[in-house]
C-alpha cells in the first residue's frame, strides 16, 4: 500500500511540474532580456493592409455578367453595402474635400446619445450667436422652449444651423463639441475629417471624404433615433403661438422640385455651400439589402445632379449585388483593439468566477505553485551546470 501511495505521489508530483512550466512560461517571456542582450521590439500599432481606396479613378472588381459603373460627375464618391461594410465601387474614396452640411451626420453621432430627446430647454440669445452668414436655417428663437427632439428635426430636416448651435451648447459648447466629434471620427475610422464648425458651415481647413462620409451614414443607421430623423421628410416645429410644418431638404425622399422619389430610401443627409457644392449621404433598402452612397461635388447638371447621380449609384449598387467583389470596408480603418484592451472582458468574467467559486480557483493556484517550485528546482540544478553568457 505504501509503495502504491509513493506511485501516486511521484504522478502528482509530474502533474505538477507540468503545471508549473506552463506557469512559469508566461513570466520567463515577460522577465525581459537578459543581460547584455538588446531588448525586443515594442508592440506596433496596426496598420491597414493596401486598399484600392487609395487609388485615384473608379475602382470596382467585377465579376463575369456585373453591370458597368455609371459615369457620374462627383469629385469624389462611393457604394457601400450598409450592413457588412463591404465597399462596392468607389472613386477618390478618401479625397479630402469640404462636407458642407453632410457632416451633420457626425454632429448626430456624437451628441444624440448625450441629450434626452424630451428634454425642454429655453433658448439663450448667447447660443444663437456667431451662426454663419447665409446659414440654412429651421427659425430657432431666443426666449422660447424646444424640446431636444423638436431641435434634432430642425437639424435634419432644414439643415438648421441655429439648432446645432443650441444643441451644441448643451453638449457642452461649441469648443467641446469640436473636440468630441473629431474623437468620434477618429474611432470610426474615418481619418480623412477634420472638423472646425460642428454644422458642416465653410471653414479654413474643414473637410471630409466620401469615405468617412460613408462610414457615418452607416452607423447612423445603427442608431434608432438618428435613423428616425434622417427618414422623417415632414414634422411641425414649435413657433410663437402655433407650429408651422418644416420639410426634409433631402429631394430624393420628398420628391421636391421635380426629383422623383427614390423606391426604399431610407434617408440621411444632403448639404451645400459655396465651397464644396452640393454634397449627399443617402441610403436606401431594397430586397433585404441597404446600401449607402456618398456624392461630393458634382461637376455637372447644376444643384440637383447630386440627387440624379446617386440614383444611378443606388440603382447600380443593388444591381451588382453579388456580381462584384469588394474593393475595400468601412471597418477598415477603424481603431483596433489593443491586446490588453481586447483581453479586458475576459478579465472581468474571470474576477466575477473567482467572486463565484473562489475555493476552486485557489487550489489550482496552489497546485500551480507547487508545480512551479519543482521546476525552479530542477533550473537551478541545470544552472549550475553552465549559465549563459
Amino acid at each position: 500500500m505504501f509503495t502504491a501511495l509513493s506511485h501516486r505521489a511521484a504522478g502528482a508530483a509530474c502533474s505538477l511540474c507540468v503545471a508549473g512550466v506552463l506557469a512559469l512560461a508566461p513570466a520567463a517571456a515577460a522577465a525581459g532580456p537578459r543581460a547584455g542582450e538588446p531588448a525586443p521590439p515594442g508592440p506596433r500599432a496596426a496598420m491597414p493592409g493596401p486598399s484600392l481606396l487609395y487609388r485615384s479613378g473608379p475602382q470596382v472588381r467585377p465579376r463575369r455578367g456585373a453591370p458597368e459603373v455609371p459615369e457620374v460627375s462627383a469629385l469624389s464618391w462611393v457604394v457601400a453595402d450598409a450592413d457588412g461594410g463591404e465597399v462596392l465601387a468607389a472613386n477618390d474614396a478618401h479625397r479630402k474635400l469640404p462636407p458642407a452640411s453632410t457632416l451633420k451626420t457626425l454632429f448626430a453621432l456624437t451628441v444624440l446619445p448625450t441629450l434626452p430627446a424630451g428634454m425642454q430647454h429655453t433658448v439663450r440669445d448667447e447660443e444663437l450667436a456667431d451662426i454663419g452668414a447665409g446659414s440654412s436655417l429651421v427659425g430657432v428663437e431666443e426666449g422660447h422652449s424646444y424640446q431636444v427632439a423638436d431641435l434634432w428635426r430642425g437639424v435634419f430636416l432644414s439643415s438648421g444651423n441655429d439648432a446645432v448651435h443650441v444643441l451644441a451648447s448643451l453638449d457642452g459648447g461649441w469648443a467641446a463639441t469640436v473636440a468630441r466629434m473629431q474623437g468620434k471620427a477618429r474611432s470610426l475610422g474615418a481619418l480623412d475629417t477634420h472638423v472646425v464648425s460642428p454644422d458642416g458651415y465653410d471653414a479654413p481647413g474643414q473637410v471630409s471624404s466620401a469615405y468617412d462620409l460613408a462610414v457615418f451614414g452607416r452607423a447612423g443607421l445603427r442608431n434608432p433615433d438618428f435613423a428616425r430623423y434622417c427618414s422623417t421628410a415632414q414634422a411641425q416645429f414649435p413657433g410663437e403661438g402655433s407650429s408651422y410644418g418644416i420639410e426634409n431638404t433631402n429631394r430624393l425622399l420628398t420628391g421636391e422640385d421635380g426629383v422623383a422619389p427614390y423606391p426604399g430610401l431610407i434617408g440621411i443627409k444632403n448639404g451645400y455651400t459655396t465651397n464644396a457644392g452640393n454634397t449627399l449621404v443617402a441610403a436606401a433598402r431594397r430586397g433585404g439589402r441597404t446600401l449607402v452612397v456618398t456624392l461630393m461635388n458634382p461637376q455637372e447638371g447644376g444643384g440637383l445632379a447630386v440627387y440624379e447621380e446617386a440614383r444611378q449609384l443606388l440603382d447600380w449598387g443593388f444591381a451588382a449585388a453579388g456580381r462584384v467583389d469588394p474593393v475595400g470596408s468601412l471597418d477598415g480603418l477603424r481603431a483596433k483593439s489593443s491586446p490588453a484592451s481586447a483581453a479586458a472582458p475576459v478579465a472581468a468574467a474571470t474576477s466575477q468566477a473567482q467572486d463565484d467559486d473562489w475555493s476552486g480557483t485557489a487550489v489550482v493556484v496552489g497546485l500551480s505553485g507547487l508545480g512551479a517550485g519543482a521546476v525552479a528546482l530542477a533550473l537551478r540544478a541545470k544552472g549550475s551546470r553552465g549559465a549563459r553568457g
